[in-house]
């Protein structure tokens, strides 16, 4: 379907109906034993407007958080400047496109669809120290939004942490949007076909990342908590 800068509800067909209840089923049930406990709680207290028998609505999300951790979905074409992403993550607004994969690109996609993007990415800003940490990420690229070297180690951080992180409950499990919505990705860390590091924020922000492929070394972080108070110590190498 063609993008638009406002959801257009009325503009889904039928596939992208099917599409949606077959990604969100498949992936909730992998999950189950693979997501991290905070991502299970958030998609469970956000079952009301974020499930698997209805496309999302972009306004009943945002009335969600308006109540809660006060995040709103700002629609984007697709990929942005880098000072208009930092700008609306700062303003906690949290960028998504409103165009769903079809049935014959089920599992790869070059560029990020509603789904990763929703099912990925909004669950854990209903989290209140998840939330912190991703706003916090917003103003400190503002803040050094004329500094190129720290765009590109702020960007190293984002990747490894709100698109790939894991972390340790009784075992490594994920976090991140990009394996929360990845059944290949959820099931390699699951059967541990990768390297899991301990979370260094000095060496994730001089570690350089491929997008055109699944991950080969993941950072384990002990808690949300953790994940928070490492901006502070990500602001000393920037």
């Amino acid at each position: 379907m063609e993008v638009a800068l406002k959801q257009q509800m009325d503009k889904y067909t039928q596939e992208d109906f099917v599409v949606w209840k077959m990604l969100f089923e498949r992936q909730a049930e992998n999950l189950k034993q693979k997501g991290s406990q905070c991502y299970l709680n958030a998609l469970e207290e956000m079952q009301e407007v974020l499930n698997k028998s209805i496309i999302p609505d972009f306004r009943a999300i945002n009335s969600h958080f308006s109540g809660n951790t006060g995040w709103e979905i700002a629609v984007v074409p697709g990929l942005i400047p880098v000072a208009e992403f930092f700008t609306l993550l700062a303003e906690k607004k949290f960028c998504s496109s409103t165009w769903l994969r079809s049935m014959k690109n089920l599992d790869y996609l070059e560029e990020p669809d509603m789904f990763h993007d929703v099912f990925g990415h909004i669950p854990l800003l209903s989290n209140d120290v998840f939330s912190a940490f991703a706003h916090e990420f917003g103003q400190m690229g503002l803040k050094h939004i004329n500094n190129e070297q720290a765009l590109i180690k702020l960007q190293r951080l984002y990747w490894f942490t709100i698109e790939f992180g894991v972390i340790m409950e009784e075992h490594v499990k994920a976090y991140g949007a990009g394996i929360m919505s990845s059944f290949g990705e959820t099931n390699r860390i699951a059967n541990r076909e990768c390297t899991f590091l301990e979370f260094d924020i000095e060496a994730i922000l001089n570690k350089s990342f491929k997008t055109d492929e699944m991950q080969e070394e993941y950072f384990v972080i002990e808690s949300l908590d953790q994940l928070y108070n490492s901006l502070g110590e990500a602001e000393r190498f920037l």
